[in-house]
């Protein structure tokens, strides 16, 4: 079904007010976000059906990008996903900051990528200092000369088992 056609169908459904017809506007307008995340105003279409159902986290979360926004809609969003990671990731945006199509958008998308970049740099730098533990990693070596001792043991007695026992 063509973009447009697809639009207008979850704009009746959406005016019609009772929940399924929303619920149903709802479906339609996260397929088309998924199959053309790049293209604002269906994210501005889905954050207006999140509006009706009430739900400020997603409402923030598709209107992120726009020109206009709730800002108390962008801060449910933000403690519904608390990292800029986790942010970045539900907003489902692929591709570059090039293909969006506002100057608004790509700088946000630049911070957030930035936002994003910073973090895991913070992440790897404290998983960096956890796993330099010479100790743990000589704690890991004698548990790994252990195993493979005993399994060597057992290999060297079921073999010398089985040759007395073939033997007579």
């Amino acid at each position: 079904m063509p973009v447009e056609l697809t639009l207008h169908k979850a704009s009746a459904e959406v005016a019609r007010g009772d929940l399924a017809s929303v619920l149903r506007a709802r479906q339609r307008l996260i397929g088309l976000v998924t199959s053309f995340p790049h293209r604002l105003d269906l994210r501005d279409h889905l954050a207006r059906v999140y509006r009706v159902l009430g739900d400020a986290a997603q409402a923030g979360r598709w209107s992120y990008l726009s020109e206009d926004r709730d800002e108390a809609e962008v801060a449910a969003f933000e403690r519904a996903y608390r990292t800029p990671t986790a942010r970045l990731a539900a907003l489902n945006w692929t591709g570059g900051e090039q293909a969006a199509g506002t100057r608004t958008a790509r700088e946000r998308l630049v911070a957030l990528h930035g936002a994003a970049n910073a973090q895991l740099r913070e992440e790897l730098l404290v998983a960096d200092d956890r796993d330099s533990s010479w100790v743990a990693n000589a704690l890991v070596l004698l548990g790994l000369v252990v195993v493979l001792l005993c399994f060597v043991v057992g290999a060297v007695t079921i073999v010398m088992s089985a040759y007395r026992w073939l033997t007579g």
